[in-house]
């Protein structure tokens, strides 16, 4: 049996965002552990230069800060035309989600490449703070001109999916999660967390 602090039966989720919580208790559903997510009192400074340092501070800090393993993601849009931005900054590149599309279009507008991706670095720590997992999924498509559909949160209304001519705003939850940035770094990091579980569970 193993020693209880470091027992895998749950993982605190390294977000306040509860659109993206709610997106890792469906990928993760199958593995039988509850997810919970970070207490509000803990709060993380996203000082990394990629997403995958910031992936890995934040679920240090987190697990450290709890006690518990935790799972973090740091994830976000690349637009080629402008050298990468938003990148890290994509939560911060204004005060709402309407105003950070807004921003996008209008630095894109005498653009004609819109191609772009979504990134996203998902690690997983342990109470210690150990970076014991961590992956990278990446999802390729364009920015439309204008918004379109309601679904999802963050940039997904202008980011369009080549293959469906649809975007991330328009898309049904069951085919985003099949095929969004998070899905593909979940289903890269999935064999490890399962192998994590398997290792570290006791009842």
């Amino acid at each position: 049996m193993s020693d209880v602090s470091t027992q895998l039966q749950k993982l605190v989720i390294a977000s306040g965002n509860a659109g993206k919580v709610e997106e890792f208790r469906a990928y993760l559903a199958d593995l039988g552990i509850t997810l919970i997510a970070k207490p509000e009192s803990i709060d993380v400074e996203e000082t990394g230069t990629t997403f995958i340092e910031n992936a890995h501070l934040k679920a240090s800090q987190v697990a450290i800060a709890t006690n518990e393993w935790a799972i973090a993601d740091d994830s976000g849009l690349e637009v080629f035309a402008l050298n990468g931005a938003p990148g890290v900054l994509s939560a911060r590149y204004a005060e709402t989600d309407s105003k950070r599309i807004d921003r996008v279009l209008e630095e894109l507008r005498n653009s004609a490449n819109r191609d772009a991706q979504f990134v996203c670095a998902i690690a997983i720590a342990s109470p210690d703070g150990a970076i014991a997992a961590d992956a990278i999924g990446i999802c390729k498509g364009e920015i439309t001109d204008t918004p379109r559909g309601n679904a999802g949160f963050g940039y997904d209304p202008i980011f369009l999916v080549p293959e469906l001519q649809q975007t991330f705003g328009e898309v049904l939850p069951a085919v985003k999660a099949t095929i969004s940035h998070r899905a593909k770094a979940l289903e890269i990091l999935h064999s490890s967390l399962k192998s994590l579980i398997a290792t570290h569970y006791s009842v």
